[in-house]
């Protein structure tokens, strides 16, 4: 693992220096304990649960438990492994993700179903899992209890998504009950851990964790709007992924919705997989069709809703710097 700790979220403007330095020191002991925490005594285990560890990944879960806990006490001894849990848990659910998506990239690098087989991918996916119970188990029945209620959301969300919207649902409304679980619900749990256990005041705790549920919502939809929009795979993905591959996402269940002959030929090229033709014509008709303004609405209102939100607490660094985080999903996606 590189030990490197990405800093890119805590350079963002609004953010107080001091803060951020702080912070960025802070995320090089969770990198630690993220390091230490997957080790095996099967050293093909140690390589495939460190995989995507040191891929990288912008540690933004584990940012926003230290940058919640500076509403409470930011040198609790419990947040150093409250981040970890989160990271573990998110990058566990990777691990199932690329063997469910058959994918063969992750962070730039080969995926750990392309590397070991599905078999042993979703083996190690199990093992973070089991490692982030472990380290959990520490924080206590509060702890436990909190990070069950999201797994179990986790998993309903993949459930979601996979079977589809039922007969008679809207598929948008289909599509943003699945990000709410799937994305949102850890986004959520990661601000509510370090407030938590930084002992911010119960009034608090609530108010950051549905901010960042907002904000997670915002981040899952400015991630939609890249594919279609970005010029440089700022997602992480090449753009025009989910076009190609048939995925439906916020712009094209906006595109899906809209009437008359000039939509025709978009609506025929959605939910399908393209070849590479096909997907440049479906993005080039996307980036020109109402429907990606309507995305960027829908993405504007989740920001402004973790505004809301924010204005209600108190006010300094801390606030601000989840402010700029709101800034910035917002402006990323154009």
């Amino acid at each position: 693992m590189s030990g490197a700790v990405p800093s890119g979220f805590l350079a963002l403007p609004g953010i107080d220096a001091t803060l951020a330095r702080e912070v960025h020191d802070a995320l090089q002991q969770v990198e630690d304990v993220l390091r230490d925490s997957v080790a095996a005594s099967d050293p093909m285990l140690t390589d495939a649960a460190r995989h995507l560890l040191s891929a990288g990944g912008k540690r933004f879960r584990a940012t926003l438990v230290l940058l919640a806990a500076r509403f409470g006490d930011p040198n609790a001894p419990e947040l150093t492994r409250a981040a970890a849990v989160v990271e573990l848990t998110h990058v566990a659910t990777l691990y199932h993700d690329d063997v469910m998506d058959e994918a063969e990239l992750r962070r730039g690098k080969a995926s750990a179903n392309q590397r070991w087989g599905n078999t042993v991918a979703i083996l190690t996916g199990d093992y973070v899992f089991a490692r982030a119970s472990e380290l959990l188990a520490d924080l206590g029945t509060d702890a436990v209890r909190m990070q069950a209620r999201t797994f179990g959301r986790l998993v309903q969300g993949q459930v979601l998504e996979t079977s589809g919207a039922p007969e008679g649902t809207d598929p948008l409304t289909h599509y943003m009950n699945v990000i709410a679980d799937k994305t949102a619900s850890l986004i959520a749990s990661s601000a509510e851990f370090g407030a938590t256990f930084a002992n911010a005041p119960a009034e608090v705790t609530a108010t950051i964790t549905r901010a960042c549920d907002a904000l997670g919502m915002a981040f899952q939809l400015s991630d939609d709007i890249l594919d279609v929009s970005g010029n440089s795979g700022e997602s992480g993905k090449t753009p025009g992924t989910d076009l190609r591959e048939g995925v439906l996402t916020l712009p094209m269940f906006h595109a899906l919705r809209q009437r008359g002959p000039q939509h025709e030929r978009l609506r025929e090229l959605l939910g399908r997989p393209l070849d590479d033709e096909e997907t440049d014509e479906a993005l080039r008709l996307l980036r020109a069709s109402p429907a990606l303004e309507s995305a960027r609405g829908d993405l504007r209102a989740w920001a402004d809703t973790a505004r809301d939100e924010l204005a209600t607490l108190p006010k300094g660094a801390p606030r601000e710097a989840f402010e700029a985080l709101c800034d910035y999903v917002v402006e990323r996606s154009g």
